[in-house]
């Protein structure tokens, strides 16, 4: 009997993050050396205290078993005086949805907004996975390119000429994977005039919130509108924040009814998240807090090095990203160079040969819709980072 699948999982591709880091790691299984930068996760631990209260919650009977299906009370409470205390923002409980990590909290949001007919506009350079979330709810994915020189941000004219009838949403990341670009309050203000008046959901991409350099302060659409507030769902999480990745465990905010459906379709697909790991997004988003402004501090040592680095070799130049861990280098000014018979056309043929000559993983930025950048993550150490870029330099450097 051949396999006949749903035409739904074929029009969707696996996470060429994830395939990258595997075959990284399938790589170093062999005993060769290679420096993953493809890796969207820090490299900390998760700080000692929110571990402990991990460790707590299993020696607690309560934690063994199921929750309610949108995240306990507790969590909910320390979710809502987050948000009034970093971005002034009021909700109650019935407008939280606790799910299986940010990706689980996009999918069940878009699937219960999005439908056949329905167009969702998505800023290029996009993470990987927002056009194939819009594709599994049956809508169409609307391409807002945004410029180099710009940024990659989005220009408030370039977003009017794509809203149409059909529009039902607008993502929003920032700070921004794969650039780093971290919106203002000016610059979500001048998005805002825009979007005001229409019946357009903004979805906020929040989950690089704290990751945020050079004393820039974060904001959001509904931080900044009171109109669009209503209209606004905030996705955020404790993943990269507080270095727990592994916990899955991301939320939504916004409108009663939204939440109501996402919790509703969330009782269907996995139910509630883990006891225990909800215990410890509880104490990291109330507990102590220098562990994040370590973090930040080490990530922005690690920008500031790589950049430099980056803009020193011939071919490449890269802006610096004010959030996130990440930096999109345009590389295509190698394009159309030569080593060993291999000619480097796009960002996938680069990212083969990096990997194969330099012994470094990367990801093409085709995967994020430019096909003139790769994504490089300094999620890893400042001796990893200082020995890829000297790998990727002298690879290049033999390219003719």
């Amino acid at each position: 009997m051949s396999v006949k699948l749903a035409t739904r999982i074929n029009s969707i591709k696996a996470s060429p993050t994830l395939a990258i880091t595997a075959k990284a790691n399938a790589l170093k299984a062999q005993g060769i050396s290679v420096i993953n930068f493809g890796a969207g996760e820090p490299d900390f631990n998760t700080p000692t205290n929110i571990k402990e209260a991990a460790k707590v919650a299993i020696d607690s009977d309560g934690y063994s078993r199921y929750t309610p299906v949108g995240g306990i009370d507790t969590l909910k409470d320390a979710i809502i005086a987050k948000l009034e205390r970093d971005n002034i923002l009021s909700y109650r409980r019935s407008q939280i949805c606790v799910s299986c990590g940010a990706k689980h909290s996009l999918y069940n949001l878009i699937q219960v907004l999005c439908e056949e007919g329905d167009e969702v506009i998505v800023p290029a350079p996009y993470w990987v996975s927002y056009p194939d979330l819009v594709t599994l709810a049956g809508a169409k994915t609307v391409i807002l390119p945004t410029r180099e020189e710009n940024s990659f941000k989005i220009e408030p004219r370039d977003l009017e000429a794509l809203i149409t009838k059909k529009t039902k949403a607008l993502i929003i990341n920032s700070p921004d994977n794969p650039t780093g670009c971290t919106y203002s309050e000016e610059e979500l203000h001048a998005l805002a005039r825009v979007l005001v008046g229409t019946d357009i959901y903004i979805i906020s991409d929040d989950i690089y919130e704290k990751i945020i350099y050079d004393g820039k302060r974060f904001a959001n659409i509904a931080m900044i509108s009171e109109k669009l507030k209503s209209q606004t769902i905030i996705i955020n999480g404790v993943s990269k924040t507080y270095a727990m990745t592994g916990w899955r465990i991301g939320y939504a905010a916004g409108d009663e009814e939204i939440i109501a459906a996402m919790t509703k379709l969330q009782s269907q697909n996995t139910s509630n998240p883990t006891a225990i790991a909800q215990a410890a997004a509880q104490e990291a988003l109330t507990g102590p807090q220098e562990a994040v402004a370590t973090m930040r501090a080490e990530f922005q040592k690690r920008r500031d090095y790589i950049v430099t680095a980056l803009n020193a070799i011939e071919g490449v130049s890269c802006l610096s990203p004010q959030g996130a861990f990440y930096v999109f280098p345009n590389v295509s000014g190698i394009y159309g160079k030569t080593a060993n018979g291999i000619t480097i056309s796009s960002s996938l043929a680069l990212t083969d040969f990096l990997l194969n000559e330099a012994r470094i993983a990367v990801v093409p930025g085709g995967e994020f819709g430019n096909d003139a950048h790769i994504r490089l993550s300094y999620a890893t150490s400042l001796q990893n980072i200082e020995e890829g870029i000297k790998r990727m330099a002298a690879a290049i450097a033999r390219l003719v």
